[in-house]
């Protein structure tokens, strides 16, 4: 809770996954993927309750063993490729009420990022409401500056993302940031079906190395690179 505001903390992750199998749950130095996730949100001073919304039985077995609620199942048309995630949470908020569970702001987390930490967190949070309560998603600083950035017309004639000379030095050149997946925070209140979560307009900046987003096998290399050299 903060300014007592009732905080949920939700982790969609569903069973189905095409580049890794059983992604969620793959194991990353010793534990579950989703694991990291779970340990992090129930580490935050803030957060009142961490629910795992998921189709598959496997995903809420481990999820249970790593501290989190799973009070439901998610149900299988919210759970396929081209379901929208403004959905999944729609239908877990809205579940949850109808169990008593009434949440003031719901702070999103991937499943896929297992290096986002508790401090993270909680830093998203305190920034979420000294800004207002605005919607907030994390960014993180691109590697390839988008000047440098080319598309091609029809004609194989390069054209620029953005105007302006290349020529310049890489220090002197403006700052830019993705979106990395890590968190996202809404307003309960104001979620509909066309939220859209990278939408979100306040931006909290994290460092490169915590974005880690676990898509393909080498993506998992990286992160235990990561997680090793943070242990030490």
């Amino acid at each position: 809770m903060f300014e007592k505001k009732k905080i949920l903390g939700l982790i969609p992750a569903r069973g189905g996954s095409k580049g890794i199998k059983d992604k969620n749950i793959i194991d990353l130095c010793g534990k579950p993927l989703i694991s990291y996730t779970i340990e992090a949100a129930n580490k935050s001073r803030y957060i009142d309750n961490v629910v795992v919304s998921t189709d598959s039985e496997k995903i809420a077995k481990v999820a249970k063993a790593a501290g989190a609620d799973v009070p439901f199942m998610r149900p299988a048309e919210l759970a396929s490729d081209t379901s929208k995630t403004i959905d999944s949470v729609l239908h877990a908020i809205n579940t949850l009420e109808g169990m008593g569970q009434k949440f003031d702001v719901v702070v999103l987390l991937q499943p896929t990022q297992p290096l986002r930490t508790a401090e993270d967190i909680d830093a998203a949070i305190e920034f979420y409401f000294s800004s207002g309560e605005r919607d907030l998603v994390s960014v993180s600083e691109v590697d390839d500056h988008p000047i440098l950035m080319r598309r091609f017309g029809e004609d194989g004639q390069m054209y620029h993302l953005l105007e302006g000379s290349s020529t310049c030095r890489r220090q002197d050149m403006d700052r830019y940031y993705r979106v990395n997946g890590c968190i996202y925070i809404n307003q309960v209140l104001k979620l509909n079906d066309k939220t859209s979560f990278n939408d979100n307009e306040l931006g909290f900046i994290m460092a490169r190395e915590k974005a880690v987003d676990i898509d393909e096998m080498k993506d998992l290399y990286i992160a235990e690179y990561y997680l090793k050299n943070r242990e030490e």
